[in-house]
């Protein structure tokens, strides 16, 4: 494999995932999130990943981010809609086992999110909402070419405050208005 070579592939979250979000769910991985979610929330989410995994409506996509060389996932990926600042845009999370971090997976896997965030079309920015204390993150977004808009605070899971840092990447894709543009002039 030479430098080229991603890490990482991203393959569509499926039924069979459900051990994996368990495993992104432990307190060290969840830990610029609020916490664990309790089982039930984790089998809605579950759900939810598996119904945007099929959606060809745009609205996104979820995928397990799997090595190259192969073997077990390793985290997960994936794009939605959102809205933001009265507008529509696509948002993009994810999540690396801790075995697997430091390796350039994160990285690897935004990068062929925002290829399929491009595909998809509909939007023409990917936001990621980091928290500004998860420094990691904030690395990867930089790497993968993302801008910082600033900072801005959400619920996170709803009723936790979360402070953010606003990353933007534009997909070149049709402009769907509202999404913030530039900071200065808000």
């Amino acid at each position: 494999m030479d430098d080229t070579t991603p890490v990482v592939r991203i393959e569509p979250w499926s039924e069979g995932d459900f051990e994996l979000l368990r495993a992104l769910n432990a307190p060290e991985m969840t830990e610029h999130l609020g916490g664990p979610e309790p089982e039930g929330k984790l089998a809605e989410r579950h759900r939810r990943y598996v119904a945007l995994s099929t959606d060809r409506s745009g609205a996104g996509r979820m995928y397990r981010v799997v090595p190259t060389a192969g073997g077990e996932p390793v985290g997960s990926i994936g794009f939605w809609r959102k809205s933001w600042r009265g507008g529509e845009v696509y948002e993009t999370g994810w999540a690396i086992l801790p075995g697997f971090q430091g390796r350039g997976a994160a990285t690897a896997a935004t990068l062929a999110v925002v290829e399929e965030a491009r595909a998809a079309g509909g939007h023409r920015h990917l936001h990621a909402f980091p928290s500004v204390d998860n420094v990691p993150s904030n690395v990867v977004c930089r790497k993968a070419g993302f801008s910082l808009m600033g900072q801005c605070d959400f619920e996170y899971p709803p009723g936790t405050p979360l402070r953010s840092n606003d990353w933007r990447l534009d997909l070149g894709g049709p402009e769907a208005g509202g999404d913030g543009g530039d900071p200065e002039q808000q």
